[in-house]
């Protein structure tokens, strides 16, 4: 294992749950992508891009366990550069083929990925504000398959997701449901996830 890399993995998943605080306490961070958290994810999303390069993967055996969930954590929250997303989709998937990465973890970035491209999710792990005000999973391709998808990948299913995240989102519901979605649209274009 190379402690010095996962010790940097670890710092950068660690600044960015740092940030995400500060701004959650503010309420900064339920109101459009603050620029303060969009910084941390360009850096740790170039940062991991470098170390994908020189390394490949930062997987289990190379990073530790705790290293690969930072280096995954750091790729999940790269939105704004759809290429090093879409980049290291491939990478991730070989990685968890040979059991440097998790299932799991592909799928969320799947999701991530459709999400951000605006078309249906395969894992149901992605998920938006409704026009009813509830915290809901963005559309699902083959919905009545999604949980022998999630069980397949180690994941539970959907009705507890869903459960735990309008549990977890109370109180940080948008004020405008339409302006939100206007918003998230020209946020997609603006960076190059959808034309």
């Amino acid at each position: 294992m190379n402690d010095q890399l996962r010790q940097q993995l670890l710092a950068m998943a660690a600044e960015d749950a740092r940030v995400r605080k500060e701004l959650a306490a503010t309420g900064e961070l339920f109101r459009g992508y603050a620029p303060r958290m969009e910084d941390v994810h360009r850096r740790n999303a170039r940062d991991l891009l470098a170390i994908v390069q020189e390394h490949g993967w930062p997987g289990q055996t190379l990073a530790g366990e705790d290293g690969m969930h930072a280096a995954w954590l750091v790729l999940q929250h790269a939105i704004g550069e759809p290429d090093v997303q879409r980049g290291c989709l491939p990478i991730l998937r070989d990685a968890a083929e040979r059991g440097e990465a998790t299932p799991a973890q592909v799928a969320y970035l799947e999701d991530r990925i459709a999400f951000f491209e605006r078309r249906p999710q395969r894992y149901g792990t992605q998920f938006d504000w409704d026009e009813r005000g509830m915290l809901s999973p963005w559309p699902i391709e083959d919905p009545e398959g999604v949980d022998a998808r999630r069980a397949a990948v180690g994941l539970p299913p959907l009705a507890d997701r869903i459960a735990q995240a309008r549990k977890s989102a109370q109180g940080s519901v948008p004020p405008d449901y339409a302006r939100r979605q206007a918003e998230m649209l020209a946020w997609s274009r603006s960076v190059g996830w959808v034309g």
